[in-house]
């Protein structure tokens, strides 16, 4: 990314020894798609399309107020946590690994450039996608896990890595370490580089399932296609709880993915029996994978204080595929923390379009440079959190974990619950428009939500 890109929310500078900048994982020159060659005509046209999609996003940037990017400091003498993993940044061997799975995630922002999307001309999601961009981080991170081996990482040893700290060395026994010195450390990368390739297909199959294109199963013009049934279109702006409906009904739609479903809780509550229905093939005795998705608001105008050990608990567990949310101006996906900060993933960089359909297109824009973070008190109560489970060992292994994580908050209300049986929708029951549900230990109370900006239970 741009050092100069624009970022939501960064920490400012911090002058205290235990701290470090954020790196640069790759070439700045491998950002940019390649463009081929046309006629003087065809380059002036397309120049003027780009300068028109430059002066939309200039115009975006000042209506929502993003401010330049500032540099993260990463403490030395703090551990990272980042969905079920914990890096010692202190180790070199850490920090690599750290580094390889932060970038391996899948970087999916605002782009420009782009074929029109029905009904409108808009060429750009830029100033209102925000939220639909956190989303497919959000499914790519399932399908990542879904589809690829466990602890699979992007191999980023073809280009330079910038490191130019003092770094220990990692004590001997402790695993998952790369091997000191400049020439040892480009063997091994190398080596990895090797093992991965059996998997690049697969890797270009998924980020080619996110293109920017009218065929790209959760591609911009996919799910703005399926928002119509919520009564969204283009340049509205997109809630977490709407945005999870869309992706269930995209991986349902998906002949690409017949192993795998998305499950979206009704009233803050996953319903066991409506999971089991979802997932259970009697006629061949299996379980299909799921995703599950739980909108959740947590508090109101601001986080409520006694959720955020919850959220760190959430995001310390290995099903976990992290979160989304945020304000209409600044939505985010957040990965991870370390102390009082969230580490995030920020859409709100807009890019050109990558042509996914040429061969061996350009892969550096869809991962990530830097990490980035901010602090849990300008986190927006307003999201949605996804977990993964991949059989049904793993499905009643999530509920036991997140139960267990749910239960720091069990002095206010729960974040959310796991609840025996079928939810009021699937035995036949209605709900009106513009209501929701709120469980108050046992009393269900009825609550207008029409005029709100999205259909979030209130905690």
């Amino acid at each position: 990314m741009n050092p100069s890109a624009p970022s939501a929310h960064s920490e400012g500078p911090s002058s205290a020894d235990d701290l470090m900048d954020d790196w640069l994982f790759l070439s700045s020159e491998s950002a940019e798609p390649q463009v081929l060659e046309v006629s003087r005509d065809e380059q002036e046209a397309e120049d003027r399309g780009r300068l028109k999609s430059k002066l939309v996003s200039a115009w975006n940037s000042v209506k929502y107020g993003w401010p330049l990017k500032q540099k993260s400091k990463f403490s030395k003498t703090s551990p990272v946590t980042m969905l079920g993993k914990s890096y010692e940044l202190k180790y070199q061997g850490d920090r690599e690994f750290f580094r390889r799975s932060f970038t391996s995630m899948l970087w999916l922002t605002y782009r420009r450039g782009f074929a029109p999307l029905a009904g409108c001309s808009l060429t750009t999601d830029s100033g209102w996608g925000c939220v639909l961009r956190t989303g497919q981080m959000l499914l790519a991170q399932g399908l990542l896990l879904h589809l690829m081996p466990p602890d699979w990482t992007w191999s980023v040893s073809h280009h330079a890595v910038k490191d130019d700290m003092d770094l220990k060395s990692r004590p001997a026994g402790r695993g998952q370490s790369f091997q000191e010195g400049p020439h040892n450390r480009s063997r091994k990368l190398s080596l990895g580089s090797l093992l991965d390739r059996p998997m690049e297909a697969t890797h270009r199959r998924v980020v080619s399932w996110f293109a920017d294109r009218p065929e790209a199963p959760f591609g911009i013009h996919h799910l703005v296609e399926l928002g119509k049934s919520s009564g969204k279109k283009a340049g509205d702006w997109y809630g977490p709880s709407i945005v999870a409906h869309i992706l269930r009904k995209a991986v349902a739609a998906s002949a690409d993915l017949p192993t795998l479903v998305v499950y979206v809780a009704q009233d803050c509550t996953v319903y066991l029996e409506d999971v089991k229905r979802l997932c259970e093939r009697p006629s061949t005795h299996s379980w299909t994978s799921v995703i599950i998705l739980v909108p959740v608001r947590l508090g109101g105008q601001d986080l409520n204080p006694a959720y955020i050990t919850c959220v760190k608990k959430l995001l310390m567990l290995k099903c976990c595929i992290g979160i989304i949310g945020g304000k209409p101006k600044h939505s985010l996906f957040f990965v991870g923390f370390q102390g009082d900060h969230l580490l995030y993933l920020d859409p709100h960089y807009c890019q050109l379009t990558v042509d996914v359909k040429k061969e061996n297109f350009p892969l550096e824009s869809f991962h990530c440079n830097y990490p980035r973070k901010m602090s849990f008190s300008r986190m927006d109560p307003s999201c949605t959190i996804g977990f993964y489970a991949k059989s049904q060992k793993d499905f009643k292994s999530l509920c036991t974990v997140v139960n267990e994580a749910l239960s720091t908050s069990a002095d206010t209300y729960p974040m959310f619950i796991f609840a025996e049986g079928q939810s009021h929708e699937q035995v036949g029951g209605t709900r009106p428009t513009g209501v929701t549900y709120i469980q108050r230990k046992n009393e269900r109370k009825r609550v207008d939500t029409s005029s709100s900006l999205d259909e979030f239970v209130l905690l």
